[in-house]
Order: C-alpha cells, then sequence, then structure tokens
C-alpha cells in the first residue's frame, strides 16, 4: 500500500509538471546542440592545441597515470553537489529563476562541446572514448541535473504565485521542506555517478585507449 502511495505521489508530481520537465530537457539538449556546434566555429590552432592536451591526458591514462580514484569522486560528488546546491539556493530566490535555466543549458554546452570536440578530431574513435568516458556518469547525472533544475523552476514559480496571487495559502514551509527533501534525494543520486566517474570510467578509457593503439 505504501509502494502503491509513493507511486501514485510520484505520478501525480510528473502530471503536475509534465510540461516543465519537457521545457528543460529540450533546455539542456539545446544547450548539447550549441556545444557542438560551438567546437565547428573554432579556429585550427585552437582545435590543435586542445588535441594536443587531450592526446597527453589520454597517453597518461594509457599508461595507468590518472588520479587516485578516492580523489577523482571527492572532486566529482562535490563538484556536482555545489552545482545543485546553487540551483537548489537559486529556486528559493524569485530573481535566480532565470540563472538556473542559464545553469542547466550551461551544462547542456559543456557535455556537447566535450562530446562534439572528440568526434570532430578522432572521428569513431572519438565517439568511443566518449561513450566509455562521458555517457556512464551523465546516465545518472544528467537526470538528476534535470529533475532538481525542474523542482528549482516549479518551486520558483510557486514563490511568484504566492507573493501575487494571494488566493494561494499552502503553508511556505511544508513547500520548503519538500523542495529540501528532494535536494537531499538528489545529492544521494549523485554519489554513484561520481563513484562511476573515479572507478569505472578511467577503466573503459585506459582499455578503449590500449585498444585504439
Amino acid at each position: 500500500m505504501k509502494k502503491q502511495s509513493r507511486f501514485s505521489i510520484l505520478l501525480g508530481h510528473l502530471r503536475e509538471h509534465s510540461s516543465l520537465y519537457l521545457f528543460i530537457v529540450v533546455l539542456f539538449f539545446m544547450g548539447v546542440i550549441f556545444g557542438a556546434i560551438v567546437v565547428n566555429s573554432m579556429n585550427f590552432t585552437q582545435k590543435q592545441d586542445l588535441l594536443v592536451y587531450l592526446n597527453r591526458f589520454f597517453g597518461q591514462v594509457a599508461d595507468g597515470q590518472f588520479a587516485n580514484a578516492k580523489d577523482i569522486f571527492f572532486q566529482s560528488y562535490f563538484h556536482n553537489v555545489k552545482y545543485v546546491l546553487l540551483m537548489w539556493v537559486l529556486g528559493i530566490s524569485i530573481i535566480g529563476l532565470p540563472v538556473i535555466l542559464v545553469l542547466l543549458f550551461l551544462k547542456g554546452v559543456v557535455v556537447g562541446f566535450t562530446v562534439g570536440f572528440l568526434v570532430n578530431q578522432l572521428s569513431w574513435e572519438g565517439f568511443l572514448l566518449s561513450f566509455v568516458s562521458i555517457l556512464p556518469q551523465n546516465m545518472i547525472a544528467i537526470p538528476a541535473y534535470i529533475i532538481i533544475g525542474t523542482l528549482s523552476v516549479a518551486f520558483s514559480l510557486k514563490m511568484i504565485r504566492q507573493q501575487f496571487v494571494k488566493r494561494i495559502q499552502e503553508p511556505f514551509f511544508q513547500q520548503f521542506l519538500r523542495y529540501s527533501l528532494a535536494m537531499g534525494c538528489i545529492c544521494l543520486l549523485l554519489i554513484p555517478a561520481s563513484l562511476i566517474e573515479a572507478v569505472a570510467s578511467p577503466v573503459f578509457m585506459k582499455s578503449v585507449i590500449t585498444m585504439l593503439k
């Protein structure tokens, strides 16, 4: 009965915010496309400089000279948590609404640029490298960003409506508590994403680079 109740709550949430989720997903993928387009606008020198850096990095990975898994995990996790915490804080402030959208768009740009550059410079080898180094952790991290981004925008819109439409009388504390609990769940969800980035991705990358050599 409890599981059914949770499922009905989740279903109700998705129905209520379906258009907002769609908007956030489209915004994110617009960022991915924009990031891929930026690669094509780079001049030859800029591309070569980045490629030299990447080749040096891949050489270190092939030789097993990457950072300690523990250091990678904490660096990745705290970076992700800081990002979603910033969106959470911006959701509380009405003026933070456009900044949340910009942050989600920029996250898409970073992913699109990284994948686009690897494919542009290394062809199918770049696609394979991006598949093993970027996709695994982002299969968890990207949905987490989209969820917290949607919740932050929804919370900010509720505050705006309460500010200007006095008929809405839902207590602020209850809304804030639900919003904060969702933030805590997202932080927990980011743990396996960072674990994959720290433990699995370097192994996958080393295997692929060794195979390509």
